[in-house]
């Protein structure tokens, strides 16, 4: 679920990090006699050339069965029918410089009534596995809704692109214009190789699954290292998708965010103010969100807490979320509003996932369900 900053408009269904932790044996059988359509062809963005007669896919396939114990021909021959994709590089760029943040307009496609409406129905119906994931992990329903609905309004927009050829298309065409555009094809290649992977110990065909264009697939967007690191059976039916089964999908997102060291009964931020003769903003944000602060030298800083947070026992960082032009929001983010960042490399993500759980709670302690126009 490694997700970093130079998502765009889509920003909700790139990566998912890759922390190496046993796999769970289930792992393997998820998608085992599992029916996927083949994509139509507007499915497939008006395709460019394939990867058959390239010399640098044909090392990449031999590196890639070699690493992960796979027969090369088969390897050769699946990475033959990848094809480019220009829409995927096009969407992948990073912004023009100079493009400016703004907090309230990303939160405002997010946190929204759409999203909440289908937030309470998808809490309605699977609370009891909600409940059981948060009992057995201390990671709050309200955070594992919130994950699901920015990344896919709860399965309606799983993605629409043939996962291999999005893969391909990132792993040996990453957009020369990004900054880090060698290190981003390097990832790619190691997704690649993941999903290869997966494919032949499920024995479901490569070329049919659909995900995002960064190749992020399921109900939570998880790329495939995550997939075989994270996804669990929460079900208990013996495989784990992610694709159709809420049950799994909830279990695996609380999997993950245990996994990156999620604190039970830990607020995720707390407000914050300034006092303007004390306040060293460029020290206090020189972290950025890594908690690095006491209490104490956060105030030292300038930092002004209300008196629950001047009780929080551990590290704090200053998270600031730009408004375009208009002065930007701070939160005191604690070790559990960095985990949340390991979902998606970014503040506002994070604040977002935290907001439109919070809403979709509400609305359904409230009753209403009926949010909105």
């Amino acid at each position: 679920m490694r997700k970093t900053s130079f998502r765009q408009p889509l920003i909700t269904l790139l990566l998912i990090a890759a922390c190496a932790i046993p796999a769970r044996a289930g792992a393997e059988k998820h998608l085992k006699n599992k029916v996927y359509p083949k994509p139509a062809a507007s499915q497939l963005s008006q395709p460019g050339p394939s990867y058959a007669e390239r010399t640098d896919v044909r090392q990449a396939a031999s590196d890639m069965a070699l690493q992960h114990q796979l027969d090369a021909s088969w390897v050769r021959q699946t990475l033959a029918q990848a094809r480019y994709i220009p829409a995927i590089a096009k969407a992948i760029a990073p912004p023009p410089v100079g493009t400016p943040k703004n907090w309230r307009v990303y939160r405002s496609r997010f946190v929204e009534p759409i999203r909440i409406r289908a937030g309470v129905a998808f809490w309605q119906a699977h609370a009891d596995t909600l409940a059981r994931a948060e009992r057995q992990t201390g990671v709050p329903a309200a955070i594992i809704v919130g994950i699901i609905g920015i990344e896919t309004v709860y399965g309606q927009q799983m993605g629409h692109f043939r996962v291999l050829d999005a893969l391909a298309t990132l792993a040996f065409d990453f957009p020369a214009s990004h900054p880090r555009a060698a290190q981003r094809s390097a990832y790619f290649k190691q997704e690649l190789g993941h999903y290869l992977s997966l494919m032949q110990r499920t024995g479901e065909d490569p070329q049919h699954l659909l995900g995002s264009y960064a190749g992020a697939m399921g109900m939570p967007q998880f790329m495939p290292s995550s997939w075989a690191k994270y996804a669990t059976d929460f079900d208990a039916d013996g495989r784990i998708d992610l694709f159709a089964s809420a049950n799994d999908a909830i279990g695996s997102v609380a999997n993950y965010f245990t996994a990156f060291g999620w604190k039970k009964d830990l607020p995720t931020h707390y407000p914050v103010s300034f006092d303007a003769q004390k306040l060293d903003l460029p020290a206090l944000l020189e972290p950025d969100i890594l908690p690095t602060f006491s209490v104490a030298s956060f105030q030292d800083k300038g930092a002004v807490l209300d008196a629950g947070a001047q009780r929080h026992a551990g590290k704090l960082a200053l998270v600031e979320l730009q408004n375009g032009a208009d002065a930007p929001s701070y939160v005191a983010g604690t070790d559990n509003f960095y985990v949340i960042t390991r979902y998606n490399w970014s503040s506002y993500y994070a604040m977002a996932v935290i907001e439109l759980g919070q809403a979709v709670m509400q609305a359904r302690l409230l009753g209403a369900g009926q949010i909105g126009p």
